[in-house]
């Protein structure tokens, strides 16, 4: 999936969640992304965020991300790693 299009919807559960009470905004984002979300697009989050490309995420969005599992590394790429 495009990352442009991941970041578009990762604001748009931002934005709806932005509407609860201020303790659950962020844990809301977050509780989506990993329930909705499959390893492959979180993967792509975190590869966007760790390149530092986060001027167009929502803050919610940042301020959720401790609470979005990061998928781990596919087992090839795991025991390449190990050598």
């Amino acid at each position: 999936m495009q990352r442009d299009k991941l970041a578009y919807m990762a604001n748009q559960i931002a934005t709806f969640f932005q509407s609860s009470p201020e303790g659950a905004r962020s844990d809301g984002v977050a509780d989506h992304i990993n329930m909705f979300w499959e390893p492959r697009m979180r993967t792509q989050l975190f590869e966007r965020i760790d390149a530092g490309k986060t001027d167009d995420l929502h803050p919610l969005v940042l301020e959720a991300l401790p609470n979005i599992r990061r998928p781990e590394k596919p087992l090839e790429e795991r025991a390449s790693h190990q050598g």
